[in-house]
């Protein structure tokens, strides 16, 4: 059957001479796999330009619960990004942020609240044009309130990663401050602060979402934010 969905690229890979397969996190189905024939030859309609991650798309998919694979009817852009594609510093957080999603989405089921916040995210990266240092921070730890494992204060967080003689004052406060800020906030965080606070966050994520190890981005995006 036929349905109509909006997705978020999340990646591809490629498969055989000239087609993918992708990832997209639907609004309708939650994460989803769809093989795309012949789109890497010249000539292809649509171009591939349209699986870059993060790519917010417009869908009508044949969807059949009992296969993995899936195929792709109709698609076109939602919403153009004009900003993330091609801006070097949100290029490095935009690809942290695919990493991140494709450890923590395996979910095949609709979940319309975490796709709107993946959505709003998206696209306030996209617009936001400058304070953006901390987003990477603050959407590990709102995306953690939809994965069902956020922590409701900081001193709740370190008490499970860390033993009492490793607590830090400074880095609780600052904590705070991002468990209680939207993404366009202004907080005054130094480089180190910033890759410590990461670090303690990356911990976090390992410790409750299985397999949640070796993010290839996180030494590109600690240089970037240093």
């Amino acid at each position: 059957m036929l349905f109509k969905t909006k997705g978020i690229v999340l990646n591809y890979i490629k498969y055989r001479e000239s087609s993918i397969i992708v990832k997209i996190y639907t609004e309708a189905f939650g994460n989803q796999s769809y093989i795309v024939n012949s789109v890497r030859s010249k000539s292809a309609k649509p171009k591939i330009a349209l699986y870059q991650p993060l790519t917010l798309l417009d869908l009508v998919v044949y969807h059949k619960e009992s296969t993995p694979l899936h195929r792709i009817s109709e698609i076109k852009i939602d919403i153009p990004l004009h900003s993330l594609p091609y801006d070097f510093k949100k290029t490095c957080i935009g690809m942290f942020l695919k990493e991140v999603l494709i450890k923590c989405l395996k979910e095949e089921t609709a979940n319309p609240d975490l796709f709107n916040f993946l959505n709003y995210s998206v696209l306030t990266l996209d617009n936001v044009e400058k304070g953006f240092e901390n987003f990477h921070l603050q959407f590990l730890i709102n995306l953690s309130n939809y994965l069902g494992f956020a922590p409701t204060s900081a001193r709740d967080l370190f008490n499970e990663l860390f033993q009492k003689n490793l607590y830090n004052k400074e880095l609780e406060d600052l904590m705070n401050k991002l468990l209680e800020s939207s993404y366009t906030a202004s907080l005054s965080i130094t480089n180190m602060e910033r890759r410590e606070i990461l670090d303690i966050l990356l911990k976090f994520y390992e410790l409750n979402v299985e397999g949640f190890r070796e993010l290839k981005s996180v030494e590109v995006l600690k240089d970037l934010m240093g």
